[in-house]
């Protein structure tokens, strides 16, 4: 292993840990998280589907600002 390895778990784990601590401190403030408009939810007697569409786009649109961050910095 290099140190470029070594520097990707180690910023991996900084941001496991800020979003640890993200959901600790303000679960309660989170809710609207998973119920945004364009989340696809179908229910019926038998049968529930659900899909996160619009929470996954801002997940995506996150994650690519936090590599873009990356890059810069190194």
């Amino acid at each position: 292993m290099d140190t470029g390895t070594g520097k990707v778990i180690i910023f991996i784990g900084l941001i496991i840990v800020i979003i640890g601590l993200i959901i600790y401190f303000f679960n309660d403030k989170l809710g609207w998280i998973g119920h945004l408009p364009g989340d696809i939810r179908i229910e019926r007697e038998n049968f529930r589907f659900y899909f996160p569409f619009t929470t996954l786009v801002l997940l995506n649109l996150l994650l690519f600002l936090l590599m873009k961050i990356w890059r810069w910095l190194n």
